[in-house]
């Protein structure tokens, strides 16, 4: 288990526990450690519950990030059967940051797109830390064109810290793909959920989540430019990210509050790192519900439904 930075005094008491049991296993004896342990799970348990009641907009950034949680590779697997993956962008090659294909959810055919993050160095560097190129958008393209062609809804998953900034990728275009990107998810004639697993950074983002409905994870952050990024651009000072992540609303409470997404998906208590399959469990269902919402509606009704969404947002205020 990985502990961040606000959860360290959470590790130095499960540490305890678990040396604990660790003693007891390699006693030549027998020891009996397990009452002094269990109380020390219970403070642990109540320290987790009071950690994760009010976690402030970094924090919450913090736990988005966090290398242990589920990424777009474990949804697929786990919600999704009969997964065909599909390949480039038919121009310039394939990007690995973007995964998807044809699939079945809940035993429908569906379009299934996300970014992938990796789980180790080497998986990281592949899919470049699920930072999209431009071939990553085109590929989403192409999948969409093909899910309107066959009637087919469309699912993303969105984990991102934002689209590549590299010099190559700016060279083939990048804005132009996500601008293409983010007006083909207005065009397409089928339904289109979104769900928001980890972060949502910038235009990369929205390339992927411009949906009839959007629905983020509890710990899950959506903003048009990282903490970090907005600090270093409004004070010069990267390390005002917490002023700046307060100041970007980017929490999914925020956002629902504000119109821009249209479901919080709960957490199990410490994030979805703590409980992997009861997350990816609680997307499934939410999923399910946003498409049996959009179901039966014909494709210029979700298309002007998924217009007005957006052109709706910023109606509603936080106060």
């Amino acid at each position: 288990m990985v502990y961040l930075d606000f959860e360290k005094p959470l590790a130095d008491i499960e540490g305890k526990a678990e040396e604990l049991r660790t003693m007891a296993r390699k006693a030549d004896g027998p020891v009996d450690v397990e009452k002094e342990a269990a109380a020390l799970d219970k403070k642990a348990g109540d320290l987790l519950k009071e950690l994760y009641r009010s976690l402030d907009p970094w924090r919450k950034t913090q736990v988005a990030r966090h290398p242990d949680r589920p990424h777009c590779r474990d949804y697929v697997d786990a919600l999704f059967s009969e997964y065909t993956p599909l390949a480039g962008d038919r121009a310039f090659g394939d990007d690995h940051a973007v995964m998807g294909g044809l699939a079945r959810f809940n035993d429908a055919p569906c379009v299934v797109i996300g970014q992938e993050k990796g789980n180790d160095t080497k998986s990281r560097i592949h899919h470049n830390f699920g930072m999209a190129r431009p071939e990553g958008y085109r590929k989403a393209i192409r999948l969409m064109d093909m899910a309107h062609r066959f009637g087919l809804p469309v699912i993303t998953l969105v984990d991102t810290p934002g689209a590549y900034p590299g010099k190559g990728a700016e060279e083939r275009g990048q804005s132009e793909a996500i601008a293409r990107c983010t007006q083909k998810c207005l065009d397409i004639g089928v339904p289109l959920v979104s769900v928001i697993i980890g972060e949502g950074g910038s235009g990369g983002a929205v390339a992927f989540a411009t949906a009839n409905r959007i629905a983020m994870l509890e710990h899950s952050i959506y903003s048009v430019i990282s903490p970090e990024g907005c600090a270093s651009i409004l004070w010069k000072d990267a390390e005002r990210m917490r002023e700046a992540a307060e100041a970007l609303r980017l929490t999914a409470q925020n956002l629902k509050r504000l119109g821009v997404i249209d479901r919080v998906i709960a957490e199990p208590l410490g994030g979805a790192q703590r409980d992997r399959a009861a997350a990816i469990k609680a997307v499934g269902t939410e999923i399910a519900a946003m498409l049996k919402d959009l179901s039966g509606k014909k494709p210029a009704e979700l298309i002007k439904d998924r217009r007005q969404k957006f052109l709706s947002m910023g109606s509603k205020s936080l106060a």
